[in-house]
């Protein structure tokens, strides 16, 4: 009898797969690394038969680990990153890079070469801009598709299809080209609750060709929906069976959020969001009606679960940022897992040994690659305030922590920004690679002064796991399984004591904001 389902998460780096029972539990996991392409600054580039063929091998190992047969997983449903993937006539894959190389198909989420083009889009200022937070990103698939068709037309023209990562993916698993509710909603400017794509907006961006160029459906299929089996082709390269269902897929960020706040849905959800922090941070919340907040990506309606409105913020640049601070310090290095624990551990102990002096008078501004909430500023940088000469191992673990108390403060600018137009936040339900940080942990609880409920398992997969349940008809739906495979989570108070000390360092942040704008604008004035 099936009782398992099968969850595939494709990240920035690799491609992770899990079996899980109907409680959620994970039963295996797998993972297998993928390519980065960068063949100029800003530019990001992915294979996607290099995906797939990591997505196979990860799934095989997944569920020959657990031990199970085939036939014992119902369903199988995918997320990823928003990364855009260009495909031909035939299925053939079509070069998005400058390099022309055409297995490079694949612009990464995180690439910025659009900058121009995102910008043209604000410009427009069309209605589809007030669910994005009045301000379009280059990480979004609008201005990517426009500097594509602009800069690569031998290309553009080549192409028959264009999908979102995660629907590449349910394409090549069930050959069905429909797209989740949840990619064309937050990335592609489809407005769900008005009827679905807007020609007019794509005719003012020089795009009235996109929808019959990239194949794309008049309505697209809200998440944990049946897109039918496994083809044979598919069914064999993953190890499975064709008796296995194929779910709409979704974001990863998206399913993180699913995973952790889709089964408290009935309860007070507006007091409730989901930090999922790993390379970048989204934070993501569930609500019962539409908020229009500037600086905030939505609300989505139905990008989610059915009948809700979700809204991101996020933080371009947060573990890649403390990556980015070990590397190019003088006592720095490989900023792999032990040298992030070894700078962790000695910043307990000075700020013990120092107390409130420890790294008094440096400050930082995380906006390295941007800031996309709450001020949607693609073009914002970071600030260091208080450098000195100091070049030891304690100069790097000073600098780090700031640059850690930076990263906090940044996200309670955002939570201040929301709860100022209607929501009541007060609890994070926190995922992804900071778990490993105590650092950032004990900061996002005592900068923000919010309940921090730390996941103790893999949101993203479980999250797919819960669409891949629905598809395989496990729950009667989505919101169902949600309930059913909650996750246990461990829980954290902020210290009152440190209040009054954070509280002082977030008006000093906020004045760093204040001085980078004064700054900016005499620069800019003639």
């Amino acid at each position: 009898m099936r009782e398992l389902v099968c969850a595939v998460d494709v990240g920035t780096g690799s491609a992770r797969a899990g079996i899980f029972d109907r409680t959620g539990q994970l039963v295996a996991r797998a993972d297998r690394p993928i390519a980065m392409h960068r063949p100029l600054a800003d530019h990001a580039e992915h294979d996607s038969e290099q995906i797939w063929q990591a997505v196979c091998e990860a799934v095989r190992e997944a569920r020959e680990t657990a031990g199970v047969a085939p036939d014992a997983v119902a369903g199988i449903s995918f997320d990823a990153t928003c990364s855009l993937v260009v495909r031909g006539r035939a299925g053939e894959q079509v070069s998005v890079s400058v390099t022309g190389e055409p297995r490079w198909d694949t612009i990464v989420w995180l690439d910025h070469r659009a900058l121009a083009e995102a910008d043209e889009c604000t410009a427009t200022g069309h209605r589809v801009l007030d669910h994005v937070g009045g301000v379009m990103s280059p990480e979004m698939q609008t201005p990517k598709l426009m500097w594509l068709k602009r800069n690569r037309p031998e290309s553009w023209a080549a192409a028959h299809l264009f999908f979102d990562l995660a629907d590449y993916l349910t394409w090549k698993a069930s050959g069905s080209t429909a797209r989740s509710q949840c990619t064309v909603t937050a990335k592609w400017t489809y407005l769900a609750h008005e009827g679905g794509w807007q020609p007019d907006f794509f005719a003012r961006v020089g795009l009235d060709d996109m929808l019959v160029r990239g194949g794309l459906p008049q309505v697209a299929s809200p998440v944990g929906a049946d897109l039918g089996p496994l083809t044979p082709e598919a069914a064999h390269a993953l190890g499975l069976d064709s008796g296995c269902r194929v779910g709409v897929g979704l974001i990863d960020a998206f399913a993180g959020a699913i995973g952790l706040i889709g089964g408290y849905a009935q309860d007070d959800i507006e007091r409730r969001v989901a930090l999922i922090a790993g390379t970048s941070s989204c934070l993501m919340g569930l609500s019962g009606k539409p908020r229009y907040v500037s600086g905030i990506w939505g609300p989505y309606f139905g990008a989610g679960l059915t009948g809700l409105w979700m809204y991101e913020g996020g933080q371009s640049a947060t573990g890649a940022l403390l990556d980015h601070i070990v590397r190019v310090h003088a006592a720095g290095g490989e900023p792999d897992a032990a040298m992030h624990r070894k700078i962790t551990r000695r910043i307990f102990a000075l700020r013990e040994a120092e107390g409130a002096a420890f790294a008094a008078g440096l400050h930082v501004l995380p906006d390295f690659h941007g800031n996309r909430s709450p001020l949607a500023d693609p073009h914002a940088r970071g600030v260091v305030s208080g450098l000195s000469l100091d070049a030891s191992f304690d100069g790097l673990c000073r600098l780090y922590f700031r640059t850690a108390v930076g990263i906090a403060l940044g996200l309670r600018h955002i939570l201040d920004h929301l709860n100022a137009n209607g929501y009541r936040i007060d609890t994070l339900q926190v995922t992804g690679g900071h778990l490993n940080n105590p650092l950032l942990m004990e900061l996002y609880a005592d900068a923000l002064g919010c309940q921090v409920n730390e996941a103790t398992g893999d949101a993203m997969l479980l999250g797919t796991a819960m669409a891949a349940a629905s598809a395989a008809g496990l729950f009667p739906d989505l919101a169902s399984a949600c309930r059913a495979m909650r996750p246990a989570t461990r829980e954290r108070l902020p210290n009152p004591a440190l209040k009054e000390g954070y509280d002082r360092e977030y008006r000093i942040f906020l004045k760093m904001l204040e001085h980078r704008r004064e700054l900016r604008e005499l620069t800019q004035a003639p």
